[in-house]
């Protein structure tokens, strides 16, 4: 699959100025967007302060556009643990157009690589939505 490019595409700075400072309208955030995000946060700061920046962030913004419940911290960090690991395995660092390129897996939202580790249920828990679970399906 190939990332979705839309006329109202962020270009990196101002996808994460607007995520800082809650001007991001929800209607230009999708999955690939957060994908974009959790890549430029794991550029910017080491592992574990990406973690926090960007699920305290997500958490932040769902709250902001009266969608608590939408934040899932077992799919978000699993997503920025996946990406971390694609950008550790590549061994040299890379554009955010690169990454997206050589990794079309992770921006597929509707079959999203998750469902390889979890069951349908474990995700959409309550569980799921408060604290981080460990895959529960077996590969």
């Amino acid at each position: 699959m190939v990332p979705r490019m839309t006329p109202t595409k962020i270009a990196n700075e101002e996808l994460v100025a607007q995520f800082e400072n809650g001007t991001l309208a929800p209607e230009s955030f999708h999955h690939t967007e957060h994908v974009q995000l959790a890549f430029l946060y794991l550029a910017k700061y080491p592992a574990l302060e990406a973690l926090g920046y960007f699920s305290g962030g997500l958490a932040r913004f769902a709250k902001s556009v009266g969608r608590p419940e939408h934040y899932n911290e077992t799919i978000t960090w699993g997503f920025l643990l996946l990406i971390r690991e694609r950008l550790a395995r590549r061994g040299h660092p890379q554009t955010w157009e690169e990454f997206a390129a050589s990794n079309p897996d992770l921006l597929d939202w509707k079959d999203n690589i998750l469902k390889k580790y979890y069951q349908p249920e474990t995700l959409a828990s309550d569980l799921a939505r408060k604290t981080f679970l460990f895959p529960d399906k077996t590969l």
